[in-house]
């Protein structure tokens, strides 16, 4: 989560709320992810790192998470 902050430079209430099937496809972490922000209602587009997706990769399978999740 701490990587994926870093690359998004979201605000923490948007980074809490993005879903698995908002940065994922097929079983893999997308390199760019769009999220509308809570508080400007605008879309923000975001590069995920090489580092991040493998982090976040292995996170989704470790605990099995679904795209809701």
């Amino acid at each position: 989560m701490f990587n994926m902050a870093i690359d998004c430079k979201l605000r923490s209430c948007d980074l809490v709320k993005l879903l698995v099937r908002g940065i994922s496809r097929n079983g893999e972490v997308l390199d760019r992810a769009q999220v509308i922000q809570q508080k400007t209602s605008q879309p923000v587009q975001f590069e995920i790192t090489i580092k991040t997706r493998e982090s976040v990769e292995a996170w989704i399978e470790l605990r099995g998470l679904s795209g809701m999740d």
